[in-house]
């Protein structure tokens, strides 16, 4: 089935010239055609050619998206999406000068939510799981991670794990699984973590991948959380059932969870809002990438993590929402473009390229994800704007008006 997305006003994409992500200043490089059409062939991008050539080439169906800007498939690379219950009370006491950590310590926060998904069916978490994925398709995502990390339990991660599955089966956007059974110390095993870290090893862990529930392994490498030498054990069994790995690390404190991460070669590090200048080097040494979440800094009111530092010292930046019912309830990716061209200082192509390529470098998807270039999956994002430039300008506003996934419309906004 030979496919043609027709006559764009642009055609926007990474310059990746056949690179897995881009680095540091690299990330502007930003391609723009004008007078070209995309012909995907099976799902996959076949071609780009001038319009004039459309011609001479048999197409099956046409997909007209005239004075649009087509840009790749957008990669949303950092999500806690299955959850159930509500965490708007602790929003007023946020605002009264409590801290994170200290509404965990009083018994809210994660363990909020714990209880609220253990009790919940799995019907009920497919359920609002699906409308959320539906939000996240709508404004352009072709490539949605999930994480566990609300069970605690082995019963509770296995079941949120086996929701992630079913909806993957249900929706045409790829949905990356992770288990992030590490997230929090569950109330049962206060003052027993080492009970808990070897439930995590020699029980949930070899579970999971025994079912193949979960692609990646993650973990909270803080303060109020665990430790650098706990996230080491799990990372060391992790990687020994051929888990990938990633780390919640350097959001509030430094413990030593990125050098952690990057001895275990993490495919990312996530938040860095409290990053140590000195540690960037070893960022920038590595292809682990960043992933930078400025929701959680908004919502927090807390610091943002230091992006131009990071990009001007040659490292791999990715953007998410970091999505979650207790420190980012921010689903809207036109803010996150925002925050990271007004609190970030990124420009429009480093936005552009961490949204897309490096997004999809840190869930091992950057060979078929992330730019448009022949080979790769046929998966776009439509966009009533002007010009890629205008991103981070709709800031309450979804601009994407066509979802595109290996080139069947999955989207498409009513007049």
């Amino acid at each position: 089935m030979i496919t043609c997305i027709k006559n764009p006003a642009l055609i926007v994409t990474p310059d990746t010239r056949g690179r897995l992500f881009l680095r540091g200043k690299e990330a502007n490089e930003v391609m723009s055609l004008t007078g070209h059409s995309i012909i995907c062939e099976d799902g996959w991008i076949a071609d780009i050619v001038p319009n004039q050539n459309l011609r001479k080439i048999k197409i099956n169906k046409v997909i007209d998206v005239r004075d649009k800007v087509v840009l790749p498939g957008l990669v949303e690379c950092h999500t806690h999406s299955v959850y159930e219950g509500s965490r708007a009370s602790e929003y007023l006491l946020k605002l009264n000068g409590a801290t994170y950590n200290e509404i965990a310590a009083a018994g809210g926060g994660i363990v909020k939510t714990v209880n609220a998904v253990r009790s919940a069916s799995p019907a009920k978490l497919l359920n609002s799981f699906s409308g959320r994925i539906r939000k996240f398709i709508s404004q352009g995502v072709t490539t949605l991670e999930v994480k566990s990390g609300y069970g605690l339990d082995t019963r509770s991660e296995i079941k949120m794990l086996r929701v992630i599955r079913e909806a993957a089966k249900r929706f045409s956007v790829d949905i990356v699984p992770t288990f992030l059974g590490a997230h929090t110390i569950p109330a049962e095993y206060k003052g027993k973590r080492d009970e808990y870290i070897r439930l995590i090893v020699g029980e949930m862990l070899p579970k999971i991948r025994k079912q193949k529930l979960a692609e990646f392994c993650d973990g909270f490498c803080e303060s109020s959380a665990f430790t650098a030498k706990e996230i080491d054990l799990i990372f060391q069994k992790a990687s020994e059932l051929g888990f990938r790995l990633r780390l919640h690390t350097e959001q509030f404190t430094n413990i030593g969870g990125l050098q952690t991460a990057l001895k275990h070669q993490a495919v990312s590090v996530d938040h860095l809002e409290v990053l140590n200048k000195k540690d960037i080097s070893a960022l920038s040494s590595s292809d682990t990438v960043s992933v930078l979440l400025p929701a959680v800094s908004y919502f927090l009111n807390y610091d943002y993590a230091p992006a131009r530092s990071l990009i001007d010292n040659n490292c791999i930046v990715a953007l998410a929402t970091d999505y979650n019912p207790g420190s980012s309830p921010v689903d809207n990716l036109g803010f996150i473009f925002s925050l990271a061209a007004l609190k970030l200082k990124m420009t429009p192509e480093e936005i552009v390229s961490a949204y897309t390529i490096n997004a999809a470098a840190a869930l091992n998807r950057s060979d078929t994800a992330g730019s448009i270039e022949t080979g790769k999956n046929a998966d776009f994002a439509v966009m009533d704007i002007e010009n890629y430039t205008g991103l981070p300008y709709y800031l309450s506003e979804n601009r994407n008006v066509m979802t595109i996934k290996k080139s069947k419309i999955i989207y498409q906004k009513k007049n």
